[in-house]
């Protein structure tokens, strides 16, 4: 899948990459041509029997009104053991994290960065003062419990987010430490413990905090089934807490909030469990093995991940955005750059797991774009690699090496200086995208901490860093500006 048109929409995207259904269009119907790496979704699941079966029930599931929101809670609690009066369904867990967000968050919310979007986005779009704490990157994004306490209570924080494992870099807390922060924080009106990707950890046994969520007052669980079960499209997602927060959620919630799609799917997992472990045990072992064909590339830096993706660092002088198009123009390979997360920059990517046949076309890909290490089969004639590891050659040397192998010169020939879009040689100055504003020196005096208002704008080194940053989004780049 190729085209000015198709890469085009990710320069004009905002926080999000365009949809398989935009990209679709622009390509002229070639999306399905292209290796997903960008949506972090269960290959594995729904079956091949499974999807049959949604097809032959098709006409009715678009034709009929679902059924109410409870009689597919009952069902989805009968499955996983929750009693329903803990529990909420949403059009996906973005909805329900509107909902916490118009109901339950007052006027400031801490959580550490880079992480999920709409955990930073959704609560300064309603005017909300948004403290963020920056992971180090020098202990791998980590999130140290104890550091974010003192945040909170520095800052002042009336709610507290933690995504665990994070997104992108799917860092994950013991579920001891979990509980532990509770513990700290169980005199704010709420603590959110994000567990959307919390299915494709391994690191122990059971690391769900659902059960102690039930017996407190003030904390929610977010468990998401679109990602678990390959079905973004439905939009299912629910939250597990204790019946009064619940309740308050579900009260809100429109009367037909939950598809036809999704009913037809909560229902059909009793028959297939066991197919449904058997996913997440494949995606595992897929993880493990993605994560060390990756770390072998020179250059490229892998982050521990219990998440069903891995948080990459490019190498020296490699820029995201355009790995990223020409990954996707030359080998129809779709990644997700993560220059407009908050708390990361164009440095870094974050690769979704997926079937070892896939990950080798992306090894060829990053092979062959980043050093020039082209893959034996035939291809088209690539464009000159990203990283070259040949010696530079000397000016009448690359004259007749033009000539003879017309092309863009490479986009890094051992030099560090960024390159244009076209891999035709540096970037003017004035051209060059700024670095990210939260890259830089923690603000405040905390410790890797940085504090986000609605109406203050960031401070410190981090204001002063500001100027050209585009976060991806309007409250977000406001925020950082001071304006």
């Amino acid at each position: 899948m190729a085209g000015s048109n198709v890469t085009a929409l990710f320069r004009a995207s905002t926080a999000h990459s365009p949809s398989y259904f935009t990209l679709n269009r622009a390509g002229g119907g070639a999306a399905g041509e292209i290796t997903d790496f960008c949506i972090p979704c269960n290959p594995y699941f729904p079956t091949p029997a499974m999807f049959d079966q949604l097809g032959r029930g098709l006409r009715e599931i678009l034709t009929y009104y679902p059924s109410s929101a409870d009689t597919i809670t009952a069902e989805l609690c009968q499955v996983l053991g929750l009693n329903p009066q803990t529990v909420a369904m949403g059009n996906g867990s973005t909805e329900l994290i509107t909902w916490i967000d118009h109901l339950l968050v007052r006027e400031s919310l801490a959580v550490p960065v880079p992480t999920f979007g709409r955990w930073t986005d959704q609560p300064m779009e309603t005017g909300k003062r948004v403290d963020m704490l920056l992971l180090p990157e020098a202990h791998g994004f980590g999130l140290d419990p104890a550091a974010f306490v003192q945040f909170v209570r520095s800052r002042g924080s009336r709610t507290a987010v933690i995504c665990n494992p994070n997104n992108p870099d799917g860092g994950l807390l013991p579920k001891q430490q979990v509980i532990a922060l509770l513990d700290s924080l169980q005199d704010l009106d709420l603590v959110v413990v994000d567990e959307s990707f919390l299915e494709f950890a391994d690191a122990e046994q059971e690391a769900s905090v659902a059960a102690e969520a039930v017996m407190r007052t003030n904390v929610i669980v977010l468990r998401s089934l679109g990602k678990n079960f390959g079905l973004h499209g439905v939009r299912f997602g629910y939250l597990v807490s204790n019946p009064t927060l619940a309740g308050k959620i579900r009260s809100a919630l429109p009367k037909w909030n939950l598809n036809s799609f999704a009913e037809t799917v909560v229902f059909m997992l009793k028959e297939h469990r066991q197919e449904y472990a058997e996913s997440l045990q494949q995606a595992r072992r897929d993880r493990q093995e993605m994560t060390m064909r990756l770390s072998q590339l020179p250059g490229l830096t892998v982050y521990p991940s219990q998440g069903n993706f891995l948080y990459v660092r490019l190498p020296e002088g490699v820029d995201g955005t355009i790995l990223r198009d020409r990954l996707l123009a030359e080998h129809g390979v779709l990644v997700r750059e993560c220059s407009n997360k908050v708390g990361s920059s164009s440095r870094f990517m974050r690769l979704v797991v997926r079937p070892q046949q896939d990950q080798m076309r992306l090894m060829s890909a990053m092979q062959e774009v980043l050093y020039g290490q082209r893959a034996p089969e035939p291809r088209p004639e690539p464009m000159a690699p990203m990283l070259a590891q040949a010696p530079e050659p000397q000016p009448q040397q690359q004259l007749r090496a033009q000539v003879q192998q017309p092309g863009p010169m490479p986009m890094l020939a051992l030099a560090q200086e960024p390159v244009s879009a076209r891999g035709l040689g540096p970037v003017p100055a004035a051209e060059r995208p700024a670095a990210s504003a939260l890259t830089g020196a923690p603000a405040g005096g905390m410790a890797g901490g940085l504090a986000g208002s609605a109406g203050g704008g960031m401070v410190g080194a981090a204001r002063a860093a500001a100027g050209g940053y585009t976060s991806g989004t309007a409250a977000v780049d406001r925020l950082i500006s001071g304006a």
